[in-house]
């Protein structure tokens, strides 16, 4: 396996450390003007979601991790598990309500996610960053407010709750950040 030092952290960059794999959230080096230099880092565990800061000498070496993301389908949920289905192999993969249950805020049955493996193992579930869901209930909107600006409550087809603005009726499409979860624009 490959080594990195803390000296050659850079955002995003996966590695291992006490037997958890870490991710680089953010990162500074130091040079004191007395002292020896080090890096501040804020990392992330990509299986618990946990943050931490922390400090590391520069030539600390660590073991790369090396992260495989494929796009899989969402099949079926079957009380326990939720399936979803690698889109070249067409292998189904059960994963656990407390992996997805983010994820199901924006996707229903035949959508996209990118799922995340370490030693082939799912540990990250992740919808599209945008996706187009339809409103099944929404606050009556005050008639004549098209122009004014405002908000009102609705609840999307994945039973996810939202603010949209208030020409947004029941019935229609809408276009969601997943990122964010909010309101895009009316499809």
């Amino acid at each position: 396996m490959p080594y990195i030092t803390a000296g050659d952290f850079r955002k995003g960059i996966t590695f291992e450390m006490d037997n958890t794999v870490q991710v680089i959230v953010d990162f500074l080096h130091v040079k004191p003007g007395k002292g020896a230099a080090f890096v501040r880092a804020k990392i992330r565990n990509v299986m618990t979601g946990g943050v931490i800061e922390r400090t590391f000498n520069p030539n600390e070496k660590f073991e790369t991790a090396l992260i495989e993301r494929k796009k899989m389908t969402y099949s079926y949920n079957d009380g326990d598990f939720y399936y979803f289905m690698d889109e070249e192999t067409y292998e189904q993969v059960p994963l656990g309500a407390e992996l997805v249950k983010d994820a199901l805020n924006f996707i229903k049955e035949n959508d996209v996610c990118d799922i995340a493996f370490y030693k082939g193992n799912a540990f990250s579930c992740e919808p599209q960053n945008f996706v187009e869901l339809k409103v099944i209930e929404a606050d009556p909107g005050i008639a004549g407010a098209t122009a004014q600006p405002g908000t009102k409550n609705a609840t999307l087809e994945t039973g996810y709750k939202i603010q949209v603005p208030l020409f947004v009726n029941e019935g229609d499409t809408i276009r969601v950040d997943t990122r964010e979860g909010i309101y895009m624009s009316r499809v």
